[in-house]
């Protein structure tokens, strides 16, 4: 056998029942018939092998080279199905079939895994899903059914029809790591799905039934709702172990599990309370992985050259993505407190996801330190307008709001899709006046993870207002994307109209903001000038823009959008803001310059308006000694009182 030896070690039992010896036969040049004995005695012994890793690897070099001759994957495929279809029938979990299943699941992700990632053909022939010609076809397994379909869909019946219990955790959770290893095809396509891409065992889950799909995302919502425990210290867990003979948990820790690494790194990196929680992280990727899975169709069909005068026809391609019916799911999830006639008294047509969205939402803000539950969230505030209603009424919306305001503290950190997804759902949210209003309303203790400065008693719309211009300013040191800048701004923008008495500090940072993007601005207008009246034009350096014209006009865009933030604010709610008003009039220099502009000039028109006001009575006011910061912000707040609005431009 080469790297793997199938002689036994010690003991009394026969040479052919040693793990190691089934292991050999099963990646070695012999083929076993599918109702051949050999496959019982492979599922039923406790694998309790210790390989190094090589030897793990020359294994899995053996089972490839021999595959093609022995069809061991679709067979071992097929008792795995077999296996997770007597557990849904079992009564017992301590029944034989849920140890059968563990170690088909093990086994075949193991080799799965390793056939997947090096495979040389477009349409993953080295797996060879079907059974050889001289294999007899199973009475319940119809001649033509892809053995792809055949696993899947034993899989996702199993995920809805046996609960998650002490005793079928593992099982439950070695079944979404195969899952996640099986759709893990797609990762050697390129960045867009194509006509002739093939996945089988994804494109099988697709063509599932909608009432088994339903019932699929239902089920992974609830695992990552419940949150289920690890059974450290069940006895129920002993089903997977023999007498003396280590079960799945040691296993787990063997070099042969260690090896077979989740093939979507993405999902292997989590932080906070997902991690501890491997069954709900595991049901969530799973989730994702379904939702977001895309089906190139291609269509040809026959156009005339009817602006031509002969007959001759042009045969067109057109392609489509075909509908996602876990996205579709997903999308029209339902509140389970809602789970009756709609208003009108009609029934809604269809089977439908139904799942407690107070407990959905609670779940998602204590996991919202990880990626791939941000990205659960954006999927729904995006696609299901049910659970962005109900997130938009929600009065604690904090519960959310918080830990991803964190993560945009700790940008460096995180990844830009972590990034952009946050940024995305906080624009979604800020379309809403209520959401904004609340913002203002609910007011935060302390920011213990904000160290600039110490944040006492700030409403969570200042805290919001600070930690995007942060992001602004830490862009365009670092990263400088244009598409974070735009989505900060364009939050700022929406919640503008409806700032409540923003903190001293918020205000500083606007109107800072302000003067860092001119200063950009205006060095890249010198550069502009230095290179037009440079005839040799070869003074810019690595450091500067090759076309200063194209950053210097996305730059007076960024200039524009911040005035506009600080002139809804001054226009819609000046009252209610005596501190953006100190802000600016102690500030006001950084305006000047700007005050003919053709851009900028009509709502500058409005700042100016607002300086004149204030500025004015702070003139004609006769003040024994100094102006102290308190006393002028007492005088605005007075002043404000007779603030009528005219001469401002809507």
């Amino acid at each position: 056998m080469g790297g793997v030896p199938s002689t036994p070690r010690g003991g009394g039992a026969r040479p052919q029942e040693t793990a190691e010896y089934l292991i050999g036969e099963f990646v070695g040049e012999k083929s076993f018939p599918l109702a051949s004995d050999y496959w019982q005695k492979l599922l039923e012994l406790p694998l309790d092998l210790r390989w190094p890793s090589h030897r793990v690897r020359r294994a899995c070099q053996l089972f490839a080279t021999n595959n093609c001759k022995t069809k061991h994957l679709a067979k071992i495929l097929i008792h795995l199905a077999w296996c997770l279809q007597e557990c849904v029938s079992a009564s017992d979990v301590a029944s034989l079939a849920f140890t059968k299943a563990l170690n088909a699941l093990f086994v075949s992700s193991v080799f799965l895994k390793y056939l997947i990632e090096n495979t040389r053909s477009d349409n993953f022939e080295e797996l060879y899903l079907s059974l050889g010609e001289s294999d007899s076809v199973p009475n319940d397994f119809s001649e033509g059914q892809h053995v792809a379909n055949f696993i899947m869909s034993s899989a996702l019946n199993f995920i809805c029809k046996v609960d998650v219990s002490p005793g079928t955790y593992l099982l439950h959770q070695e079944l979404f790591n195969f899952i996640v290893i099986a759709m893990s095809t797609q990762l050697l396509s390129g960045p867009t799905p194509g006509p002739n891409d093939t996945h089988p065992f994804i494109d099988a889950v697709m063509a599932q039934e909608s009432t088994l799909v339903n019932t699929v995302v239902c089920k992974l919502l609830l695992n990552y709702i419940r949150r289920p425990q690890f059974p450290v210290n069940s006895s129920s867990s002993i089903i997977f172990s023999e007498g003396n003979q280590p079960g799945v948990l040691k296993r787990v820790g063997s070099a042969a599990a260690n090896l077979m690494l989740l093939p979507f790194s993405y999902l292997g990196s989590s932080a906070g309370e997902a991690s501890k929680r491997p069954l709900a992280e595991g049901s969530l990727h799973v989730l994702l992985i379904l939702s977001y899975y895309r089906k190139c169709i291609s269509v040809n069909y026959v156009k005339d050259k009817s602006h031509h005068s002969s007959s001759e026809a042009l045969l067109k391609e057109e392609t489509y993505f075909s509908e996602n019916p876990f996205c579709k799911a997903l999308e029209n999830a339902q509140d389970i407190e809602f789970d009756r006639l709609d208003i009108e008294g009609n029934a809604h047509a269809g089977p439908l996801v139904r799942i407690p969205f107070a407990s959905l939402y609670d779940t998602l803000g204590m996991c919202l330190a990880n990626e791939t539950s941000v990205l659960l969230l954006y999927s729904l505030v995006h696609g299901n307008s049910d659970f962005l209603e109900y997130v938009l009424v929600r009065t604690d919306i904090d519960t959310l709001l918080m830990p991803m305001l964190e993560t945009l503290y700790n940008a460096p950190s995180r990844t830009s899709n972590h990034i952009y997804m946050v940024l995305v759902i906080f624009l979604i949210l800020s379309q809403d006046s209520t959401f904004n209003a609340t913002l203002h309303k609910l007011m935060i203790p302390s920011v213990p993870w904000y160290k600039e400065r110490f944040l006492n008693q700030t409403s969570l719309g200042s805290l919001m207002v600070i930690i995007l211009i942060r992001t602004v300013k830490y862009n365009l040191s670092k990263l400088r994307d244009m598409y974070l800048h735009t989505n900060c701004l364009a939050t700022l923008a929406n919640m503008a109209p409806h700032v409540h008495r923003l903190s001293a500090y918020a205000s500083q940072r606007l109107v800072s903001l302000f003067d860092m993007l001119s200063r950009k601005y205006n060095k890249l207008a010198e550069i502009k000038n230095d290179k037009m009246n440079t005839t040799n034009g070869d003074l810019r350096g690595d450091s500067l823009p090759e076309d200063p014209s194209a950053e210097l006009h996305v730059y007076t865009d960024f200039l524009r959008l911040v005035l506009e933030i600080i002139n809804a604010i001054l226009t819609y709610t000046l009252p209610r803001n005596p501190e953006v008003v100190y802000a600016i009039m102690h500030r006001q220099e950084v305006f000047l310059p700007f005050k003919n502009h053709p851009r900028f000039n009509e709502l500058l028109e409005n700042i100016y308006t607002v300086l004149d006001f204030f500025n004015s009575r702070i003139d004609a006011q006769k003040l024994d000694g100094e102006w102290s910061v308190e006393k002028v912000l007492q005088f605005i707040i007075e002043c404000s009182r007779s603030w009528r609005g005219e001469g401002m431009k809507v």
